[in-house]
């Protein structure tokens, strides 16, 4: 559906860049809300399976909290406050680092992995969402995209 009929518009977009920013807004709140209802039931936010998945490629080496605030796609998130809610799930586990007795390492448990491998065996979360596209398509939009912001 255009994004015209999405979101109301009865006016004509001030040019196609303002139209392409208010679809790639829409678009990405539109992701957000599919995958929030596909996580809730499994108790996870969008950040927290974020967290998980980035614990996941670090896996079998820990990593910082620092390292996951550079690698998560939501940089307003509180890393330590979602890897402290991960870790009353049992998704996660702190050690301290032990070469530097200050610096604590997270890690992702067996538990978490099983979340992880359960969403890509039921779900195929995002990929489900973006089945309207080619792969050709997706290869394009991704290539668009990060011209965007280069």
């Amino acid at each position: 559906m255009d994004i015209e009929k999405e979101i109301g518009q009865t006016v004509q977009f001030k040019s196609d860049i303002h139209k392409v920013a208010v679809n790639i807004l829409y678009t990405a709140s539109w992701l957000n809300i599919k995958n929030t209802e596909i996580l809730r039931p499994l108790g996870l936010t969008p950040q927290q399976f974020n967290i998980l998945r980035i614990l996941r490629g670090q896996h079998p080496k820990p990593a910082s909290v620092n390292l996951l605030m550079q690698r998560m796609l939501d940089k307003s998130s509180n890393a330590s406050r979602l890897v402290d809610r991960l870790e009353d799930k049992g998704f996660v586990k702190r050690e301290t680092n032990k070469k530097d007795k200050r610096a604590v390492d997270v890690c992702i448990t067996d538990a978490g992995m099983g979340v992880l491998q359960h969403i890509d065996d039921t779900i195929g979360m995002l990929e489900f969402h973006l089945k309207n596209i080619s792969e050709e398509e997706a290869k394009e939009l991704s290539r668009l995209l990060d011209k965007l912001r280069g």
